[in-house]
């Protein structure tokens, strides 16, 4: 019984130090939220318009391999009328243009900037291509193009971009314009591709087989058996499907990664199930024996493998070749006194669908690096820890002005690479040598004991921004303070260390801060709230703010200060 006893005891102290392992991370989930799902889709065109200024023309390669692959669809006896599909910055039309410049094009996006690309090309010409602005599942073609007048739609990585609930509605528009015996011919993403295997990991799912990408475009995945019903139940019939598939390699990184699209050709047809009887061809590519490692110049891929046409964008490029597209962060510059500090953080674009909070600047931060900035005595002279910091450090950076040591800290190794950057850029010596960032995850006992190696006396200010809004991470927090911070009193007579927290309350509110800082030994001293300044005449806090502080570096009135010692 006594053993019994013993081994309940550790498996209960096992389970409470995984516990107080955490950091704050979003809990995973297999969706996204109702809200995003519904504003990816309410603001769909104005995600491609962002994606179409940022990129320009540069995204996508040019699509010459329609001529290899459909050639003997744009040849023939009389004048082929195209419709382009998804047209974006042109870079299916103008390589068609140039092999057949006997063809007419119209060329719609549901992206105004994507179409104003195609119109400032070089080779745009009016005889030759007719482009406007289009939602396919909201605007009727038969405005812009007169009914059963086309010969060849081309739909190259477009479908995709579609709510599955949607693609009966595009599909019916097209076939209005489409002449009795036109086609469709089609190219886009197969399930089992490896820019679906990424988004599954990163909890990017909007539903079966749809994903939104970081920057707020979305992507659905096609299986051959979707596919096939999804045209024949709006008035198609199949002529070719195949699925291609291709192994690109990376051998510096020992990587194979695999590419899957869907290839097929549809055809008009006034009888939707005569199709019933049709069989279509299915053609598969397999990967090779020999590969090309791709050429990486810069952000891009520049070259393809075995000669063979795969649309491999940026986003793809990034996970599989290490690239990181300068692109994706953007610089905030922040103003503390006399120095500026350009701090490079995730482009808002991408935020939305980040897991990791540590990769933005929160208000918490700005307030609080400014108080430390407007008053170095908070810090003048003492060893500061910075808890969660993120990649901005900029609480850390303006206490090392007067500090002795500063150490940053964050647990999402992501965040703490960016942290480095920010740091090297904009601290110079003596103060970077005064900076140290390491990683901390709150309760993990090899990162305390690393950091204890740094400084094994404690620290007199550890200082914490916006880490408080995850309930199951309190008690972890607190309990990695009470190990961090000096016992040993202050550094002056009239100072004891201090555990500060700045911060908005969200799920946790304020008695269930107290009272886990209570467990741990930690009394609240003092406390303010942006707009309503204590009235203690004594109030540590607010003898930090003048008057006009209050107007000057408060970016939220929900902001709240709480100052607290060791009993």
């Amino acid at each position: 019984m006594a053993s019994d006893a013993q081994e309940e005891g550790e498996e209960q102290e096992q389970q409470q130090q995984a516990a107080q392992r955490i950091q704050i991370f979003p809990t995973p989930t297999n969706a996204i939220s109702p809200f995003w799902r519904e504003k990816y889709e309410r603001e769909a065109k104005k995600y491609w318009d962002i994606f179409y200024k940022r990129h320009q023309d540069r995204f996508f390669k040019d699509r010459h391999y329609l001529d290899k692959e459909w050639g003997h669809y744009f040849s023939g006896s009389g004048k082929k009328v195209l419709l382009e599909v998804g047209c974006g910055a042109g870079n299916t039309i103008f390589p068609l243009l140039a092999t057949y410049p006997d063809v007419f094009v119209y060329a719609c996006d549901f992206s105004p900037r994507a179409v104003n690309l195609v119109k400032m090309h070089k080779d745009f010409k009016e005889s030759q291509v007719s482009a406007f602005v289009c939602d396919l599942t909201v605007d009727d073609l038969i405005k812009e193009i007169p009914p059963s007048s086309i010969d060849i739609v081309t739909m190259i990585f477009v479908l995709s971009a579609v709510s599955p609930e949607k693609m009966p509605l595009a599909l019916q528009n097209i076939r209005k314009i489409l002449k009795p015996n036109g086609c469709v011919l089609f190219r886009d993403y197969a399930i089992g591709d490896l820019a679906q295997e990424r988004f599954t990991c990163k909890d990017q799912k909007i539903s079966e087989n749809f994903y939104v990408r970081g920057d707020g475009t979305r992507a659905f995945y096609f299986s051959n058996e979707f596919l096939t019903s999804l045209f024949e139940e709006n008035g198609f019939h199949v002529e070719e499907l195949g699925l291609c598939c291709k192994q690109v390699e990376n051998r510096s990184r020992e990587l194979v990664m695999n590419r899957r699209w869907i290839q097929a050709v549809f055809r008009h047809s006034d009888d939707a199930n005569s199709s019933s009887s049709m069989e279509a061809s299915v053609k598969i590519d397999l990967p090779g024996e020999e590969y090309i490692e791709p050429k990486v110049r810069g952000n891009t891929l520049t070259e393809v493998v075995n000669n063979f046409d795969v649309d491999m964008s940026e986003g793809v490029a990034v996970d599989m070749f290490g690239i990181s597209p300068s692109n994706d962060n953007e610089t905030v510059v922040v103003n503390l006194g006399e120095s500026n500090y350009k701090i490079e953080v995730l482009s808002k674009e991408y935020q939305h669908t980040c897991k990791s909070t540590g990769l933005m600047l929160w208000e918490s931060a700005r307030l609080m690096a400014s108080v430390l900035a407007g008053n170095p005595t908070i810090v003048a002279g003492k060893r500061v820890l910075e808890l969660g910091c993120g990649c901005g450090g900029i609480c850390s950076m303006a206490a090392v002005v007067s500090a002795d040591l500063v150490v940053a800290t964050d647990g999402d190794t992501i965040a703490l690479d960016l942290l480095s950057r920010n740091v090297n850029s904009n601290i110079k010596p003596p103060f970077l040598d005064k900076l140290i960032t390491k990683r901390l995850q709150w309760g993990n006992r090899d990162h305390i004991e690393a950091i204890k190696e740094i400084n094994n006396r404690g620290f007199d200010v550890i200082i914490g921004t916006d880490v408080t809004y995850i309930p199951e991470a309190i008690l972890p927090l607190f309990a990695t303070a009470k190990e961090m911070i000096s016992s040993e009193g202050g550094i002056t007579v009239d100072w004891e260390p201090a555990f500060i927290l700045c911060h908005v309350f969200r799920q946790v509110d304020e008695p269930s801060i107290l009272s886990a800082a209570s467990k741990f030994g930690f009394r609240l001293v003092d406390k303010w709230h942006a707009g309503t300044p204590s009235k203690q005449s004594k109030s540590i806090i607010n003898s930090w703010f003048s008057e006009n502080a209050f107007k000057d570096c408060i970016p939220s009135t929900a902001l709240n200060i709480m100052y607290f010692q060791i009993e």
